[in-house]
């Protein structure tokens, strides 16, 4: 195990999302004992400013809180860095690279494995955030896949999930808004529903949605193991 890779994991965007993906990080990788497991560095700042108002032009920048982060992972010795908080994704790339830190991109992986599935049209379940920077839209549309976003009045549905799940109050009906929408989504052509906020994934049950629901978090433990392991 000695030539595994330290990765670090830039969390806290929520805590209960940087949890969720260290316990699938374990269970993607194909380990047998302790010692064949990842090494991991957790940065869990739940001060980062809240990333989706700062994209829509009503809250603080986070880099500052971003780049403190990365930089204390890269001084633990970190040379994978990992970021279950896609709205991150709109500053991470730049502050990974003036690290010298190898970025295993949520939107990236999530994109390559649509692709990979021949996947021609997608939803997107995110933060107003993400969807405004246009994260998921770039990377798939690259790909030739394209995207299908709710509309306006559903978007601030999904918003309003998302902050029930971050603040611990997320029920039933929280999950049905999720389902409704997802199921709007599979109506208007998409083939597969992201669910691309990590909050999401904790209250969308994809059993209730008629097509497959994809986790970018899941794909990226997947991802990650790889890089670290070789």
């Amino acid at each position: 195990m000695s030539g595994a890779r330290l990765v670090g994991v830039l969390g806290g965007m929520g805590p209960a999302a940087t949890v969720d993906f260290y316990g699938k990080l374990v269970e993607e990788t194909p380990a047998t004992c302790d010692q064949g497991h990842v090494p991991v560095v957790i940065w869990g700042d739940p001060r980062v400013p809240d990333r989706s108002l700062s994209l829509v032009g009503d809250g603080e920048d986070p880099t500052p809180y971003l780049r403190r982060g990365i930089e204390g992972l890269k001084r633990a010795g970190c040379q994978v860095l990992a970021v279950p908080c896609n709205t991150a994704h709109a500053f991470v790339p730049r502050l990974a690279d003036e690290a010298g830190l190898e970025l295993a991109s949520i939107i990236e992986v999530t994109a390559d494995a649509l692709a990979a599935d021949g996947v021609r049209a997608a939803g997107v379940l995110a933060t107003s955030g993400t969807l405004r920077a246009g994260l998921y839209a770039e990377a798939l549309r690259r790909r030739g896949v394209a995207v299908i976003e709710p509309d306006e009045p559903d978007q601030r549905r999904v918003m309003a999930a998302i902050g029930a799940v971050k603040s611990g109050v997320a029920g039933a009906a929280h999950r049905h808004v999720l389902e409704e929408v997802s199921r709007s989504l599979a109506d208007r052509g998409a083939e597969r529903v992201v669910a691309a906020c990590t909050e999401i994934v904790l209250a969308l049950d994809g059993s209730r949605v008629p097509v497959p629901v994809v986790d970018p978090a899941r794909l990226l433990a997947r991802r990650v193991a790889e890089l670290a392991l070789g």
